[in-house]
């Protein structure tokens, strides 16, 4: 669905992505991983157009989208959820939730139902500015509104960085559900192995700005643990 092809990318003189190849098959959910400062998130703001790209191609259902405006990509069906949330603190849930209404369908305008079916804590917190909600509940606040552009890929970065151990569990049952029951397309940054291993179908690891490896999930084996994820 997803295809990086030889991308380079530079912070000023330093080379932060190099000759990155990766592949992220339709339906499927794929976890990025790798040690701090090695490049995911570099990518993920990458493919949202939100850090200008040297060289390479992205494209997305067989279309380049490496020349396309930032404001452009949800409206291909791109929702992301960036590490800290990165909610409106001072905007209550519901139009927390409006933001993302105008991407959708003209005339379409409403939240969608599912919402509140997969985040139920949302429609009782409704009124309350999302600056009050805990960090469990803004983050499922930021899926929330990264799915109500009904997008076809999601990309989460770190959605479960600094939540309570329950709504981790969650936060996973809800990856899963999306990918199995709604044939949703999932790239997720995520560091804690036993999470990724459970909502994961593919792996795909960096080191240093490049792909190291990747493969089904059941390929990540403890060499390559060792080698690139343990610190």
């Amino acid at each position: 669905m997803l295809t990086i092809s030889g991308l380079n990318q530079f912070y000023g003189e330093s080379h932060t992505l190099w000759d990155l190849d990766m592949a992220i098959p339709k339906g499927k959910c794929t976890v990025l991983m790798g040690r701090n400062g090695v490049g995911k998130t570099t990518l993920l703001q990458c493919i949202m157009g939100l850090v200008k790209t040297h060289s390479g191609d992205i494209t997305l259902e067989g279309d380049s989208i490496i020349k396309k405006e930032a404001e452009a990509r949800p409206r291909m069906g791109i929702g992301y959820v960036p590490q800290g949330r990165q909610i409106f603190p001072m905007l209550t849930v519901e139009e927390n939730l409006q933001v993302g209404l105008p991407i959708r369908a003209r005339g379409d305008r409403n939240i969608p139902e599912f919402i509140f079916e997969l985040f139920p804590v949302l429609k009782e917190m409704l009124h309350r500015r999302g600056g009050d909600l805990s960090g469990g509940q803004q983050q499922q606040l930021a899926i929330a509104r990264a799915l109500v552009i009904n997008p076809s890929l999601l990309i989460l970065d770190e959605p479960t960085e600094g939540i309570q151990p329950n709504i981790v569990q969650e936060i996973g049952d809800i990856i899963r559900m999306l990918n199995e029951k709604f044939g949703l397309t999932v790239l997720l940054v995520e560091q804690k192995l036993p999470f990724a291993r459970k909502v994961g179908d593919q792996f795909c690891i960096l080191d240093r700005g490049r792909t190291v490896a990747q493969g089904d999930m059941g390929e990540l084996d403890e060499r390559l643990i060792k080698e690139y994820l343990t610190v």
